[in-house]
């Protein structure tokens, strides 16, 4: 757990949907020096808090918001811990999370954030899961851009979010999906409750070609049984 001092103006040219928020349209560039925002927004200072269990990415973020005017504080945390104990001593504008943290979901830090301290926003990111409005929402979180934006993207995300702002990122730059279709075939039958015979007759496979399958989706989604893959797969998205 790190907590760093406000460090610099970020000029992104990156185009978001914006969902709702005061004075902006629909589709806004997180472009402050082509679409300028209203002067009271433009003076607020934000408080800010990574959730990652990367140190790389602690860094990366500390060295581009040390200098950032619109940053009153800076902390990071590794983990759900860190993140709960670091909200409520310093109850930031924003919290940006990743949703893979170790073995640890940033999906449920984000539900446990939010009635921890409910003044502060989130919004998630991730590597590797490509993630619908409506299980972002489900969770709490004000916004969702995958992780390969980089930090000075991503950082200007946080900003937005944290003035009030509900945006995700266009699902064309959306991390690709996480699980083949056949994968999602399976995952929704082991939803449903079938057996892996019941799904091998459904689906016209072998047993072993089905085992194949669902074990290959429980390391993807990092579910030990079937029980926590649904409960990841609803957190996603990937189940109506």
């Amino acid at each position: 757990m790190r907590e760093f001092l406000p460090l610099g103006g970020i000029r992104e040219r990156r185009e978001v949907t914006v969902v709702e928020g005061p004075n902006v349209a629909e589709t806004a560039l997180i472009a402050y020096g082509a679409k300028p925002l209203p002067p009271t927004d433009e003076q607020r200072r934000l408080r800010v808090l990574l959730v990652d269990c990367q140190d790389l990415i602690h860094w990366g973020f500390k060295m581009l918001l040390a200098a950032e005017p619109w940053v009153e504080r800076f902390v990071a945390a590794h983990n759900a811990t860190q993140a709960l104990e670091l909200a409520r001593r310093y109850h930031p504008h924003v919290a940006v999370i990743d949703m893979q943290l170790g073995g640890e979901s940033g999906a449920d830090l984000c539900e446990q954030l939010r009635e921890s301290v409910p003044g502060t926003r989130v919004l998630l990111m991730s590597a590797m899961d490509r993630v619908s409005a409506h299980s972002v929402k489900a969770v709490g979180a004000s916004g969702f851009v995958p992780k390969g934006w980089g930090a000075r993207d991503i950082a200007g995300a946080a900003r937005m979010v944290g003035l009030g702002m509900t945006i995700f990122a266009p699902e064309s730059e959306q991390p690709p999906n996480l699980l083949t279709e056949r994968e999602r075939e399976v995952l929704e039958m082991v939803a449903g409750g079938a057996t892996n015979r019941e799904i091998a007759d459904r689906l016209f496979l072998s047993p072993h070609t089905v085992k194949d399958h669902t074990s290959a989706l429980y390391r993807k989604m990092k579910a030990r049984n079937r029980a926590e893959a649904i409960l990841r797969a609803q957190r996603l998205g990937l189940l109506a």
